[in-house]
């Protein structure tokens, strides 16, 4: 605070006044910096027209009171004036001071230092100026000039500081200020009629508040206009319009921004008002001073809600930068308001403000009603576009666009591009089916590509099987597959040609039908199995014809089941014909089908069996090897020649096939002698019947008489005589042998033996001493015998001989020893079965195969080689 005596006054926050001499006669100006403890005064030190201009660092002192760091006299030029305003920029490089007559002194650099900076005078005229201002915005520095009649503007980033007459209109003394960034740093004129706003290059808007004004000030986007009351007399005269001790004024404050008045008083004789710690102090010639303190932001919505001022609350939480929450809240109280005023359009307009905060159940809930309904359908509308609406939603808006029958907004809504698609669009298909709108559910269906759905609407509802089949027709493999197996019987009652068309397709080499520019650059084949189609053929058989052939032409090693079903088809083809001639070329047909040996064994024999198709059940027959169902077949047909004919063919590969065929023909009472006789043949000639189970076969048959097996008969008994005597003769051999080898062997106990061997039987060299003589008249050099010989004792040539001989002998015992274990198991053992199987794996009953001599070998005696034949008999018998 400034005083007359040239004192300057320093107020704390706890309201201790200090103060300390500046000037020796008065102090005129101040001017505090906002961002440095910087203070600027213009006062006088001597009498007369003088003023001087000081700088006081307010952090450094100087025998106590603040530093003055800079003193300079304020004339512009050698003219002697008074000053009438001060203004100093915040970066300490500019300072402006406006005089009585008209000029202005521009201070340029460092105004705390002499050296650093230098004054000019920037404007002169003869009408008083009345305010300064400095605007900065980024690296532009504009100096606002307003004077009783004019307001200009000097750019001064720009070395000619060029100036721009704003307006013909001044003001009087402390009526200018400058606004915040909130009104873009515009300078505010206040006149008696109106205040205006300021840009650097051109007027702005202007707010009408008539009055006289006694002061100007902005702070924290408030407008604080102190104004004569009009009761008050008016005086025109230039200064500082001092009001008399009656006067009243009046202290308006006003929200530009949300546009409201914040607070509006009288007072008497304000001296001036100042912004500081947080709130306003309005100082009084009475010495008086009055705070006012701004209430916080939710105290002025408060107030403002009482009174349902909802418009300026929601201006004002915007400027107090509230959050989105807060927001919400006054936006769902406007939209009560609204409401029970019977507002809808209004109410919901506030809704929809509300969503992503407010639960839309309650907005819905309000607006169901049928009156009502367009208003919840723009809510939802704009729930959607929001993407913040779930299933149900979906299915609200949709219904609310059926009733009120908009088929417009309809199709605005499910027509939208891809990037605005705000909604479900299976629900929406779903709400649009039910409703009866089908096209406009295919059109969603097939634009967001929901093949599903877009098919069943297509074939359930439309019945457009065509289309369906096309669409199939142009989806990727995978879904094509799918949809075909679902929709396959559907489409193939209606539109049988075309499906099995798309069928052939899909199991060979699939594209789609949108694709067929790009077939030649695709490798890889997409390919359905055949085979899980067939059931779409249920009704129809020329078509599943038609599709098997194509598919066993196209793949041949296409799956089992596509032949079976093939063959099937074609056997009832063959049993419904009756031209013979065309009967022939169906069964080649079938035929063929199973010699590609890719049917399944077991169904097509009985499909065969099925349509009585002889030939083919001969064929699987012989295939399979089942040469007794081959005879079986022709013995329930009695056709006794292929009976024969059949043993002829397979007997060798199954001799029981002619005991089969004689107790068949043994069985029948007509006269098939013709036909035993033949087998008898067979059955002599290969030994394969007993005579005796022969006669009994035969036995059953009243037709059959002793004639028939006659000459089988003889031809038995004369090779049965014979070989008795062969026996005999044998047996008559080995007893003249056994006697010959026991006088030898008596020979050899009680006689002296006398070598006369003169050749080595090893190398058949004459024989020398030393040698080596056996019993067995076999001699060696003993150096051939020392090299050949296994054993001293045994003579090398026998050796191997005399090995055979005992390992049939030790054949012999070990099989009687296991014959009578296995006599032993079989009694006790309570499955017999098993015991037999067991002993047939370990090879018990395998045939002793005899080995002999390689050929060029020394043959061996008579003697020994019967008495090997009768070993090996004599085991044979044991087994």
């Amino acid at each position: 605070m400034l005083h007359m005596d040239g004192k300057i006054w320093l107020l704390t926050r706890s309201l201790q006044l200090t103060s300390f001499q500046a000037y020796k006669l008065r102090v005129t100006h101040l001017y505090q910096l906002k961002q440095h403890s910087i203070l600027v005064t213009v006062g006088q030190d001597e009498h007369g027209i003088n003023p001087l201009v000081k700088v006081w660092n307010l952090d450094k002192k100087d025998s106590g009171n603040p530093l003055c760091t800079r003193i300079f006299p304020a004339i512009p030029g050698n003219k002697p004036t008074e000053v009438s305003c001060l203004s100093v920029h915040e970066n300490l490089n500019f300072m402006a001071i406006g005089f009585t007559d008209g000029s202005v002194v521009l201070t340029k650099g460092d105004i705390t230092r002499d050296r650093h900076s230098k004054t000019l005078t920037l404007h002169e005229g003869t009408i008083p100026v009345t305010g300064l201002a400095f605007r900065q915005v980024a690296k532009v520095t504009h100096l606002f000039v307003a004077t009783l009649e004019k307001v200009h503007c000097y750019t001064l980033s720009i070395k000619d500081y060029p100036k721009v007459e704003l307006d013909t209109h001044g003001c009087a003394l402390r009526c200018s200020s400058l606004a915040d960034p909130s009104q873009d740093s515009q300078f505010i004129v206040a006149g008696d009629e109106c205040v205006y706003l300021y840009q650097p290059d051109e007027r702005g808007p202007c707010f009408a508040f008539d009055g006289t004004k006694l002061l100007a000030h902005w702070h924290r986007g408030y407008l604080f206009l102190l104004i004569r009351d009009a009761k008050s007399p008016n005086k025109t005269a230039f200064g500082s319009r001092e009001s008399s001790p009656s006067d009243k004024q009046l202290l308006t404050i006003y929200d530009l921004d949300n546009k409201f008045i914040a607070y509006s008083a009288s007072f008497d004789d304000v001296i001036d008002v100042v912004a500081e710690w947080g709130s306003f102090y309005i100082l009084t010639r009475d010495g008086k001073m009055f705070v006012l303190q701004e209430k916080d932001t939710q105290t002025k919505l408060e107030m403002l809600f009482k009174k349902n001022l909802f418009v300026m609350a929601i201006n004002l939480a915007k400027s107090q930068h509230l959050d989105s929450d807060g927001l919400s809240e006054i936006f769902r109280q406007y939209g009560d308001h609204l409401y029970l005023k019977g507002d809808h359009d209004g109410a919901i307009q506030q809704y929809i403000r509300t969503i992503g905060k407010l639960e839309p159940s309650y907005v819905i809930r309000k607006f169901l009603d049928a009156q009502r309904i367009h208003n919840l359908t723009a809510y939802l509308q704009a729930l959607h576009r929001q993407s913040l609406a779930n299933a149900d939603h979906t299915t609200l808006l949709l219904n609310c666009y059926t009733k009120l029958k908009d088929s417009s907004k309809l199709e605005e809504f499910i027509k939208s591009s891809e990037s605005e698609v705000h909604f479900d669009v299976e629900i929406a298909i779903k709400v649009l089916r039910q409703a009866g709108y089908h096209s406009h559910a295919v059109f969603l269906a097939e634009k967001h590509m929901h093949h599903e759905w877009y098919l069943k609407i297509q074939l359930e509802d439309l019945k457009n099987y065509e289309e369906g089949l096309r669409y199939i027709g142009r989806l990727p493999f995978e879904q094509a597959e799918s949809n075909m197996k679902r929709y396959g019987k559907t489409l193939m009652h209606h539109t049988p040609e075309g499906t099995t068309l798309l069928l052939k397709g899909l199991c060979t080499n699939y594209q789609p039908s949108g694709d067929a520019g790009e077939r030649d650059e695709r490798s890889q084949v997409y390919k359905a199995n055949s085979e899980e189609f067939i059931p779409i053929f249920a009704n129809n058989p020329r078509e599943l014809k038609a599709f098997l052939e194509h598919m066993i032409e196209v793949d041949p090693r296409s799956p089992q089941g596509v032949y079976d079903t093939l063959l099937e088809l074609r056997l009832q083809d063959w049993a419904h014909e009756q031209d013979p001639e065309r009967k022939k070329i169906l069964q080649g047909e079938a035929l063929s089908l199973l010699r590609r040996d890719n049917t399944v064994f077991d169904k097509a024999l009985v499909l065969c069996q099925m349509h009585n198709f002889k030939e083919g059940v001969l064929y699987l027959y012989e295939k399979g090897k089942l040469y007794q169902q081959i005879m079986h077949y022709h013995m329930q047909n009695e056709v006794y020649g292929k009976v024969v004919e059949a043993c002829k063919r397979y007997g060798d590969q199954e001799g029981c096939l002619w005991e089969q065929a004689l107790g068949y023909f043994a069985r029948k009472e007509e006269d098939c002698k013709a036909y035993i006789s033949e087998v008898l043949h067979h059955i002599d000639q290969n030994n394969l019947m007993p005579p005796l189970l022969v006669v009994q076969t035969l036995a059953h048959n009243s037709t059959a008489t002793l004639s028939v097996i006659k000459d089988y008969l003889i031809n038995k008994l004369q090779r049965e005589s014979q070989q008795i005597e062969d026996d005999e003769r044998k047996i008559r051999q080995y007893r003249e042998e056994t006697a010959h080898l026991r006088s030898e062997i008596q020979e050899l106990k009680t006689s002296a033996k006398i070598f006369q061997k003169t050749k080595c039987n090893m190398c058949n060299s004459p024989l020398e001493l030393p040698s080596v003589h056996f019993l067995c008249s076999h001699s060696f050099h003993q150096h051939c015998f020392e090299s050949y010989a296994e054993s001293e004792a045994e003579c090398p040539t026998c050796t191997p001989e005399n090995r055979k001989v005992m390992d049939m002998l030790r054949a012999q015992d070990q099989k009687r020893d296991l014959h009578d274990h296995f006599s032993r198991q079989l009694r006790s053992s309570n499955d017999g079965f098993s015991v037999v199987a067991d002993y047939f794996g370990r090879g018990v009953f395998n045939k002793l195969t005899l080995v002999t001599d390689p050929p060029g070998s020394k043959p061996v005696g008579n003697l020994e080689v019967n008495l090997q034949r009768d070993l090996l008999i004599h085991t044979k018998r044991n087994c």
